[in-house]
């Protein structure tokens, strides 16, 4: 849970729901094929329940020291994109989306690049 306080009081957003704007945010992005599972252990799981399990896939949240949103991001490209175009679109995308939704400071965005899809 995320909560954040301004002038006209407090505000808990849920962690999902960051997760899902993320994984939004990136799907929508020129050159992202799909946001892949963080690990083998949830890529067969997921395989095995067909995706309902680990809906957070290729998402994760945490906070730093100073109380700003440190994202890790694992995804699939399409073939033929330009990487570090893709990347630095992904990561002004999300962190514009993220700090207008939640109003909390994206300190950092880590873009793991991870599958192609041909």
């Amino acid at each position: 849970m995320v909560t954040v306080e301004n002038h006209i009081g407090k505000i808990s957003v849920s962690e999902n729901y960051i997760t899902e704007i993320v994984r939004h945010a990136v799907c929508d992005c020129f050159g992202v094929a799909d946001v892949c599972n963080v690990s083998t252990f949830r890529s067969a799981v997921s395989s095995m329940t067909g995706g309902r399990l680990f809906k957070r896939r290729g998402v994760k949240i945490r906070f730093d020291k100073d109380g700003g949103l440190v994202i890790d991001l694992h995804i699939k490209v399409t073939y033929g994109t330009n990487i570090s175009a893709a990347v630095n679109s992904i990561t002004h995308k999300v962190s514009f989306i993220v700090e207008e939704a939640v109003g909390v400071d994206v300190h950092k965005i880590n873009v793991f690049v991870d599958d192609m899809n041909y």
